[in-house]
């Protein structure tokens, strides 16, 4: 069997690539710009282009073709379409890298299944992926095209730690707030719902699908099976660090109305994203795919997480000075708030 990846070296398809060609000898190609060369597993064969340069990956493409094409960087229509016009005759199946964020916010229901509407006002990136997953599944209606929608929720690897709020450089600067036991911003009163799930659990799922002619024409969304407060989230990546935790917890409506000085979206992140408590039902999945399952529960993630990103600060201890003080802005704001209010008393 023969896969491409348009990227392959991401969080999540690293996972995917490694058991594919270390563990269920599938011949991979990655189309991407070559960078990360560590992340690639031996045998892996490359095709060096941007896949935004169409007419470049058309010639380099040419002549090819593949059992499987999975795209992980596609998020906008205007990427879908471009695929569907290099892969309508070059693969038996596409698989596209959608998100549980598209799901509705807030949903009927906290359970959520691939039934559950997609709709999410607050965050444009969502949004981005319901229309290409509409362009796709009307392409498979309409001729044939052979797609597969996935839907990841966060999912993680041992290089970042999950946090609920964070800056652009990502949570290491949350990370070392818990080391020196500062004060950690924790989103709400830390009680809603969420799901993490190691790379290496989602790749079983998504190998699943690949090549399965059960999956084509369908949604999935591949999630483990843990579910967790954030309370419980914080508790754990603290306890892992061997410290006290210091909770600090702030209203979601609150942080994004704030956020802007950090350059990251946190109405997206926060209120159609984070926020909301979501438990996922992978029946769907596991019928097809009855191998899925959790086998890393997250306090387990965390500390192959901690060693990892300890023992190479170059590459994953990105400092952010920007956020830390925008951290203690907040909690300076919100605690002269509440001795204003008492003093008025």
């Amino acid at each position: 069997m023969k896969a491409l990846f348009i990227g392959g070296t991401g969080t999540i398809s690293t996972a995917i690539v490694k058991r594919l060609a270390e563990e269920l000898n599938w011949e991979v190609w990655l189309l991407n710009r070559g960078n990360r060369e560590s992340a690639v597993p031996e045998g892996v064969r490359r095709i060096v282009a941007d896949i935004h340069d169409e007419k470049d990956a058309s010639a380099k493409l040419d002549g090819m073709f593949f059992d499987t094409v999975c795209e992980f960087i596609g998020f906008s229509v205007e990427d879908v379409e471009r695929d569907y016009r290099l892969f309508r005759d070059k693969t038996r199946q596409y698989i596209y890298i959608s998100s549980a964020s598209a799901y509705q916010k807030p949903a009927a229901s906290y359970v959520i299944t691939e039934g559950t509407a997609l709709s999410n006002p607050y965050w444009q990136y969502s949004r981005n992926k319901i229309a290409s997953e509409d362009f796709l599944m009307r392409k498979y209606r309409e001729e044939g095209f052979p797609v597969t929608i996935v839907r990841p929720s966060h999912t993680y690897d041992e290089r970042n730690i999950p946090v609920g709020v964070h800056g652009r450089k990502g949570s290491w600067q949350v990370i070392r707030r818990i080391m020196e036991e500062k004060p950690v911003i924790v989103h709400g009163d830390g009680s809603s719902l969420w799901t993490l799930t190691f790379n290496t659990d989602f790749a079983v799922g998504f190998t699943g699908l690949m090549g399965n002619r059960h999956a084509i024409g369908e949604a999935f969304q591949i999630t483990g099976d843990e579910t967790l407060t954030w309370n419980q989230i914080y508790a754990t990546i603290a306890d892992a660090l061997g410290v006290t935790l210091h909770p600090y917890h702030v209203s979601s409506d609150y942080l994004a109305a704030v956020g802007d000085p950090l350059g990251y979206d946190l109405e997206g992140g926060l209120i159609g994203d984070k926020a909301v408590s979501v438990v996922f039902d992978n029946s769907k999945l596991k019928r097809i795919v009855p191998e899925m399952r959790t086998n890393i529960r997250f306090d387990q993630g965390v500390r192959k997480a901690l060693d990892y990103i300890l023992a190479h600060p170059a590459e994953c201890q990105r400092e952010d000075p920007e956020f830390d003080a925008w951290c203690d802005r907040v909690i300076s704001a919100l605690e002269a708030s509440k001795a204003m209010v008492r003093a008025s008393e």
